[in-house]
């Protein structure tokens, strides 16, 4: 018995992956970030705009631990790698760094004046800038973990599976301790067919194979994979898939977030009292 294929037009596609579209009240979800962001620089000792590369686009915001040997958070933010800024997103560091971390927050090329296989490359020289100097800023080199939320979700899963002697001899083999994905994508193909993103990202079948970290070999993880729970059935899917494709052992996490959408799931991620900031925490092993 063979199951049929199912046809998909480019409408569907374009309905289940343009999340601005499918939250109507996502501007005064990104107008609150940057509110936020704006008093987290205000109220945390910082170091702005540190060069990682030679780009205008590679430059990093530090947000020191306020005591030695802190376990390290670098948080990639998304937009689809064609738009948003790190400045949007300090807003992740104060929660984490009063729980005892160093935070970082990374900027990178966006399309479509860089490729996706570009910013790939870019975030992982932003991760050995941060191996080689988090011991300034009060961080454990030894302890460095990356979040990544929507395509930062996607780089955060290509991250823990890079093979970091061939982006620094000087790097441990084993850079990143964990990751965690939210609302990340791990199959790109799909994406390649939504036609809102198709002229920015310039996706073809090759670079979509090289870019899919779902078909990657399995890295040593682990991987927390979460989703809101209100979000399309293809991101839902897409957060099953890594689970499915790299298993329990390499993603001990794979969860829904009750309630949440592409958004504001990102808000648990920062409040003490949800679900997903304990996750995060655990990743960075506090208690």
């Amino acid at each position: 018995m063979t199951t049929a294929v199912v046809q998909r037009d480019a409408a569907w596609y374009e309905a289940q992956y343009n999340n601005r579209a499918r939250v109507p009240e996502h501007p005064a979800i990104l107008a609150r970030w940057a509110e936020a962001s704006v008093l987290a620089r205000e109220g945390l000792s910082h170091a702005l705009d540190l060069p990682y590369g030679d780009s205008e686009a590679e430059r990093l915001d530090v947000f020191a631990a306020d005591r030695p040997n802190a376990p390290v958070l670098v948080f990639i933010h998304g937009g689809w790698w064609r738009a948003l800024d790190k400045a949007e997103h300090a807003f992740v560091a104060p929660a984490y760094v009063k729980a005892g971390a160093m935070v970082v927050v990374p900027n990178y090329g966006l399309c479509p004046s860089v490729g996706i296989e570009d910013i790939a490359l870019q975030t992982a020289r932003a991760l050995a800038w941060t191996w080689r100097h988090a011991a300034e800023h009060g961080g454990d080199s030894s302890r460095i973990v990356v979040a990544g939320h929507s395509a930062g979700g996607h780089l955060a899963a290509m991250l823990l599976a890079c093979r970091w002697k061939t982006v620094g001899e000087d790097l441990p083999q084993r850079l990143v301790a964990g990751a965690m994905s939210i609302s990340g994508v791990f199959d790109l193909e799909p994406i390649r067919q939504a036609p809102f993103l198709q002229q920015d990202l310039q996706l073809t079948p090759a670079s979509v194979k090289r870019l899919s970290p779902a078909f990657f070999p399995r890295p040593k993880g682990p991987l927390y994979a979460v989703v809101g729970g209100q979000e399309s059935d293809e991101h839902l899917r897409q957060n099953r898939l890594i689970r499915d494709q790299w298993g329990p052992s390499t993603v001990p996490v794979c969860e829904t977030i009750v309630g949440k959408n592409h958004f504001d799931v990102l808000h648990d991620f920062v409040d003490p009292g949800a679900r997903l900031h304990a996750l995060g925490l655990r990743l960075l092993g506090i208690d």
